[in-house]
């Protein structure tokens, strides 16, 4: 069986990726720091499924070296790693204290960097797999910290997809739009003001980009106001995107 690290996958669209990977007979290592959360999920994919589930916790804001050394394992290799794990602070820059500013790039562009430095060696050697760093239509938002580091995953990994042609290592960043997950509860925020229509479903999601895992893509939008919206954003004034984003901020956690 194939074997897929997923990071962040006791809650939305890891968790989503853990399902529909284990559904599809993949075998997963789950990274998160909440290990009672990471046990039942694994757990249910056991049952569910007859896969095997490893738990590996680790706070990715802090050491990411014993994941990059199970990445790394010659005996037990990786097929496919999801960097998905990742938090938005709720309040604006200047409003936060400097060492959270830290730890949300710490998350959201140190760890996907180690990791996937970790991971592609072996995959190169063997010639096939593929990484999936989930980035957000907030990368083409100008909007604080979070919106630059999603804007570092997707150009990060459209530069790291043109390295891998024609080694049969794949890499592709997943870049959504408002996702329903625990992310506003667990932060305290109102998002009643947002329409429905706006609101994309982790499964759903999840299949979408799979999908266009397997046909090659380098960056998936799932939803097709999101594809308009990152097709159109980047051609528009972008005092006219600030402004936008100052509305409408992506802040989710997955």
């Amino acid at each position: 069986m194939p074997t897929a690290l997923v990071t962040g996958p006791t809650a939305g669209i890891g968790l989503a990726f853990a399902r529909a990977l284990a559904a599809r007979g993949f075998d997963l290592i789950l990274v998160a720091r909440d290990e009672a959360r990471l046990q039942s999920v694994a757990a249910e994919l056991r049952s569910a499924h007859g896969i095997v589930a490893d738990v590996l916790p680790a706070d990715l804001a802090a050491r990411t070296t014993h994941v990059e050394a199970r990445l790394q394992d010659p005996d037990r290799p990786v097929d496919l790693l999801v960097n998905n794990a990742g938090f938005a602070l709720r309040r604006p820059f200047l409003a936060n204290d400097i060492a959270d500013e830290e730890q949300m790039l710490d998350v959201l562009v140190r760890a996907v960097l180690r990791l996937t430095h970790a991971a592609i060696p072996p995959m190169v050697e063997r010639g096939h797999g593929a990484v999936v760093n989930v980035s957000s239509v907030a990368a083409w938002v100008p909007r604080g910290t979070y919106s630059a580091a999603k804007a570092w995953v997707t150009a990060f990994t459209e530069g790291l997809a043109r390295q891998l042609a024609g080694t049969g290592v794949r890499a592709m960043a997943l870049a959504p739009g408002f996702t329903r997950t625990e992310f506003h509860d667990r932060a305290e925020m109102t998002m009643t003001g947002l329409p429905s229509w706006l609101w994309l479903d982790a499964d759903p999601l999840v299949q979408a980009a799979l999908r266009d895992l397997q046909r090659g893509k380098t960056v998936s939008v799932p939803g097709a106001l999101y594809k308009v919206m990152a097709a159109a954003l980047p051609r528009l004034p972008r005092r006219l995107v600030g402004a936008a984003g100052r509305r409408h901020p992506d802040q989710r956690r997955r």
